[in-house]
């Protein structure tokens, strides 16, 4: 018999779905975990790229005859995808535009439409409430026109004569979005003429990303509310990320163009992103001392990350105007930190050039600035561009997981995964707990995993005190202290960690090693599990698998167990 066949519980994140994270044992369902988050995030997918929610927040999304006014023509068109859902819209002088209202939204959005020629060369996209951001297009010949007040624009051929047609605009309280046929550039005067359409967007972002089709509400994808994130940043095999609340306040953290600007020009959906689409910036500087610049207000540890690429500069610098004036400079070709002066800097490859670039200060700051440059000692010569997408700003010594923004600072809520009620899953007497997590140094307090009975009197559980610089288990019974095990100064990377537990018997093992033991502990009352904490504490190590046994394994077993 294996050690994994006497296990009660076998947890390996691989089957998850809303509010719920599936464990491989028991296979009646008993040992599911419930999860919770109430609040959009963002992961790291199987192909390596961020994933972040999505959304369409128009109504009747392909149904322009109900929720829009303005409609005239018919529908059962053949459409871009093959089938008959495209709609023919005609525009004359009393059918003025095709329009949606009574959708309020501010910041960064983008509308889209698919589109085809039928006698009508030019129409225009507009996104409109106190500030009206258009884009022309001239379907004809499948090119761009001009844009007015707008952010950007797009035009993408699917196909068929049929293209994808976007316009992306930033400004606050919009209330509706239009489409007008029109006879030239630039002109929102109404003509008499028809063309194709099919699967209205608007969504956050600076590009139109997958369709999404609505009805009567509006629809969320992705990672959404109690969407639990399986995360592939360090292999192929997923992880459950579980992490702390944290907001970033930067309001703006893909559109740069916002920022302020000293000598550079700044271009947005230059470049693919590390989310595989075309909405990363480019960061041109045309004089020396050129940087993009955000105020901020923050005091106490903090930590401010950017995802930067090298262009035909090799370095980034990351300063924060404070005591001091912390700053890092990164090597962009060869993934390094460079000079560090009055703070900590740290680098994360994340493919295809990319690398996530941090800087940790605790000084009280008001900007934030970012710097082209062409070595570890220079504000930057006269020419030269990097590439630049997600910039974040938290309260905390670490960056967590990517936090996107569109015009005001964003929260994500902290990721709660436990199970309640499973007394029988859980050694009563004796028994033995198990994580596998990927540990790394950020500076703060973690927890890895508790039994116990969703209070502080009754628990064992297993966690890191960054105080103290050791992963321990502590546990209490009726109140009481009853043992407290440790090991000193953890390194970084994958710890496998079991507590057995027996009345007056607990042992530790981390990485196929004993270190250290209690004979004299009672049992506590057991009767839930807590993945990456108990009550509402954080977590920030991705949780690789987890086991419950109801049996004290022998220390041998727990040596095998463990080894790495």
């Amino acid at each position: 018999m294996s050690i994994y066949d006497k296990s009660s519980l076998v947890l390996i994140p691989s089957g998850t779905k809303t509010g719920k994270v599936y464990s491989q044992k028991p296979v009646s369902g008993d040992g599911d975990f419930t999860f919770t988050r109430s609040s959009a995030a963002t992961r790291v997918n199987a192909d390596g790229f961020i994933e972040k929610e999505t959304q369409n927040i128009l109504l009747q999304s392909n149904s322009y005859n109900t929720t829009w006014s303005g409609f005239n023509g018919a529908s059962g068109q053949a459409g871009y995808d093959g089938s008959n859902n495209a709609w023919r819209y005609d525009s004359s002088s009393s059918v003025l535009r095709l329009q949606q209202v009574g959708i309020t939204f501010s910041g960064v959005h983008t509308f889209s439409f698919y589109a085809k020629y039928v006698d009508a060369q030019w129409f225009a996209l507009q996104i409109t409430g106190t500030t009206n951001e258009n884009a022309w297009f001239d379907i004809q010949n499948g090119t761009l026109g001009s844009t007015s007040s707008a952010v950007d624009s797009s035009i993408t051929s699917v196909g068929g004569g049929w293209y994808r047609c976007s316009v992306t605009g930033s400004a606050s309280n919009q209330n509706r979005v239009r489409l007008y046929v029109v006879g030239s550039d630039g002109s929102l005067s109404t003509i008499t003429a028809s063309l194709l359409i099919q699967d209205a967007q608007l969504e956050q972002g600076l590009v139109a990303r997958d369709y999404i089709e609505t009805t009567t509400t509006a629809v969320e994808g992705g990672i959404t509310d109690n969407v639990p994130r399986l995360d592939y940043t360090d292999s192929s095999c997923p992880a459950l990320l579980l992490e702390p609340q944290r907001t970033n306040l930067v309001p703006h953290s893909e559109y740069l163009d916002s920022w302020g600007a000293t000598n550079i020009f700044v271009t947005s959906n230059n470049i693919t992103s590390p989310e595989g689409i075309i909405n990363a910036s480019k960061l041109e500087r045309n004089a020396t001392g050129a940087y993009i610049s955000q105020n901020v207000s923050l005091s106490g540890d903090q930590t401010y990350s950017v995802f930067l690429k090298k262009g035909d500069l090799n370095f980034g610098r990351i300063l924060g105007l404070g005591t001091g004036n912390p700053n890092v400079y990164f090597d962009l070709e060869n993934g390094s930190v460079e000079t560090e002066t009055n703070a900590t800097g740290s680098i994360e490859d994340f493919g295809d050039g990319w690398y996530r670039c941090s800087i940790v200060f605790n000084t009280t700051t008001t900007a934030v600035r970012v710097y082209p440059t062409e070595n570890d000692a220079s504000t930057g010569g006269a020419n030269g561009y990097i590439y630049a997408y997600g910039t974040q700003l938290e309260a905390g010594s670490y960056a967590t997981s990517y936090i996107p923004t569109y015009g005001s600072s964003v929260t994500r809520n902290a990721d709660s995964c436990s199970k309640t009620g499973v007394s029988s899953l859980i050694g009563q007497t004796e028994g033995t707990m198990f994580a596998e997590i990927n540990f790394v140094d950020n500076n703060t307090d973690s927890m890895f995993m508790t039994i116990g009975d969703g209070t502080s009197t009754n628990r064992i559980h297993i966690g890191y005190d960054k105080t103290s610089d050791w992963i321990y288990c502590n546990v209490k019974a009726a109140g009481l202290q009853q043992a407290l095990i440790t090991s000193s100064s953890p390194s970084d990377g994958i710890k496998k960690i079991a507590v057995a537990y027996k009345q007056n018997d607990y042992v530790v093992y981390i990485n196929g090693v004993s270190v250290g033991a209690d004979t004299n502990a009672n049992v506590p009352t057991l009767t839930r599990i807590d993945i990456g904490g108990y009550f509402s504490a954080g977590f920030e190590y991705p949780v690789k698998q987890n086991l419950l046994f109801k049996t004290r394994l022998t220390n041998a077993e727990l040596a095998a167990l463990t080894t790495i």
